[in-house]
């Protein structure tokens, strides 16, 4: 078995994907009007993020969580370029965390408050 995406509950979920894509490389695979879901489908074409608006299900208070609660990993070639873009375009920066292995992660709120991880791994996992 493989991840075929992770799903997550937003309140303006066009908004969202449209962040997504433009700044994170997705491309949207499928949109379905029902609770405005976007399958967005990741650079590598290997796994998707589903980002919907399904008020029973609540969105959770995602600016509020410890990133360590939730967040989404991106690999990053270059965790700084990549944070500073991100910023400019919206993001904020949370932690910077360099560890004894080499790697260098960075840890990010996208402009809704969902954690978002850029790894650069001392030794890559993937």
């Amino acid at each position: 078995m493989r991840v075929e995406h992770f799903a997550f509950n937003v309140a303006d979920p066009p908004s969202v994907a449209a962040w997504y894509c433009e700044h994170l490389g997705f491309t949207i695979k499928r949109r379905l009007e029902k609770a405005q879901t976007h399958f967005l489908l990741d650079s590598a074409g290997q796994s998707m993020v589903e980002i919907y608006d399904n008020p029973p299900g609540e969105s959770p208070d995602y600016a509020s969580m410890n990133p360590l609660q939730l967040h989404l990993a991106f690999v990053s070639a270059d965790p700084n370029a990549d944070a500073a873009r991100l910023c400019e375009a919206g993001a904020t920066e949370v932690d910077d965390l360099q560890l004894p292995d080499g790697s260098h992660l960075k840890m990010l709120k996208d402009p809704w408050g969902f954690s978002l991880q850029l790894c650069k791994r001392g030794e890559p996992m993937l």
